[in-house]
């Protein structure tokens, strides 16, 4: 499967009465935005605002962040089976607005949505403060049930997302980047000396607002299976969860997965990048050891040498990237995990809540718990009203000038388990 990405970049975004690109600006309609928000029932007002880097702008609370794409050829549409017929993606040629991002903010839905800061020394842990930010603010139909809720930010995110996207249609990119990933037999034929290596995707699907969507299909529901990357740099995954800001895969990120991005820029030269084995992260037990199980058995079948597993949240989904670990090194395949540490803040605890004997090898994404202070900015594009109540923030974190104290992992993206963060952590 062969996917061209074309990326247009984006320097600036600005109003206009026509959402379009030119020499690397992007303008937006505000009315059409509006209009296609409210489209749903379930959100009764709507307010455009934008975000730019270096500015004085404090965005919350996230929910989503998305970069505006569009297909050109190849078939199908983005994010197929969310609100796009069901058409398997990832080849053809895609365009990218690249340094554009659709953030989807308002009345919290869980607490565990989270910050992005513009400018200031909190602005670094995130990538978002370097995007130009076309912020969607939703108000709710009063008494909407907190899934309605999501679904609808959920959509409404996305949609904004496509229509913007579709400014880049006829647009000539600035660099067209070509990936590609061949069926099994002749991958492995082609560079029969190297490594064979995968990647373990775990998609966080533990309960209610803790929801990852494949081609549609809420990922609790499935049981692991194999993806062509392009798959996945193509929108056939949609976040839409409440885990903790820090970990919280958004949509962006499965566009911009840093694991694939680096798989594919070694594929040929030290090592046979195989594709991917998507797997979910479950509540149960059972289900723990079944999808473990079964990502096992794939990785075996696949014949690989190695596989690089990363996962969304902590806590409970440790149990589950640790399972993999042990079933994967048992098949005598070398692994290598990616996650995040949350220690406390003094980082004396245990960083993950459950480990094996085989988890030899980890890359850290940086510890969770430490305390940072936000500076007041000038303008608050949302509302602060649940930042006590976010992971990461407590009682007295909203200071009366603004400024906020609170835990690093109140910051969308700012320890990502899968290595899209600058973070990191040296073992002894």
């Amino acid at each position: 499967m062969k996917l061209e990405l074309g990326k247009i970049f984006i320097k600036d975004v600005q109003f206009a009465d026509e959402t379009k690109v030119e020499n690397g600006t992007l303008y937006v309609c505000t009315k059409d935005i509006e209009k296609l928000v409210l489209e749903d029932e379930r959100i009764i007002s709507v307010k455009v605002e934008l975000a730019r880097p270096g500015e004085s702008v404090r965005i919350a609370p996230v929910k989503d962040v998305i970069e505006p794409r569009v297909k050109v050829s190849g078939g199908g549409n983005i994010f197929p089976g969310t609100i796009s017929k069901v058409k398997e993606v990832g080849s053809g040629r895609t365009h990218a607005l690249v340094g554009a991002c659709i953030v989807t903010c308002g009345k919290i839905v869980g607490f565990q949505e989270g910050i992005i800061d513009m400018s200031g020394e909190t602005a670094k842990y995130t990538p978002f403060s370097a995007t130009n930010n076309i912020c969607v603010v939703i108000e709710p139909r009063e008494g909407l049930e907190t899934h309605n809720y999501e679904e609808a930010g959920r959509l409404a995110g996305l949609k904004v997302a496509t229509f913007v996207g579709k400014a880049g249609l006829d647009v000539k990119p600035d660099e067209i980047v070509t990936y590609e990933t061949k069926p099994l037999v002749e991958q492995v034929a082609e560079f029969p000396n190297l490594p064979k290596i995968g990647y373990v995707h775990m998609l966080q699907s533990q309960g209610l607002l803790h929801d990852t969507y494949y081609y549609g299909v809420d990922a609790k529901q499935m049981v692991p299976t194999f993806m062509y990357p392009t798959e996945i740099m193509d929108g056939a995954i949609v976040s839409g969860n409440c885990v903790a800001p820090c970990d919280k895969v958004t949509t962006y990120h499965h566009f911009h997965n840093p694991v694939i991005e680096d798989l594919y820029s070694r594929h040929g030269k030290d090592l046979n990048f195989i594709g991917v084995i998507l797997t979910n992260e479950n509540v149960f037990l059972a289900d723990k050891e079944r999808s473990s199980d079964m990502v096992a058995k794939l990785a075996e079948h696949l014949c690989l040498d190695g596989v690089i597993i990363t996962e969304e949240g902590y806590g409970n989904p440790d149990t589950d990237l640790m399972m993999n670990c042990k079933k994967v090194s048992n098949k005598g395949i070398k692994v290598v995990l990616i996650t995040d540490e949350f220690p406390g803040r003094d980082g004396k605890s245990q960083s993950l809540a459950d480990t094996v004997v085989e988890a030899e090898t980890l890359v850290s994404c940086g510890n969770g718990n430490v305390i940072v202070n936000f500076p007041p900015m000038d303008k608050i594009i949302g509302t602060l009203d649940y930042v006590e109540t976010m992971i990461g923030g407590y009682e007295g974190s909203l200071k009366p000038d603004g400024s906020i104290e609170a835990e690093l992992q109140i910051i969308i993206a700012s320890t990502i388990a899968n290595g899209f963060n600058k973070l990191s952590a040296k073992g002894y």
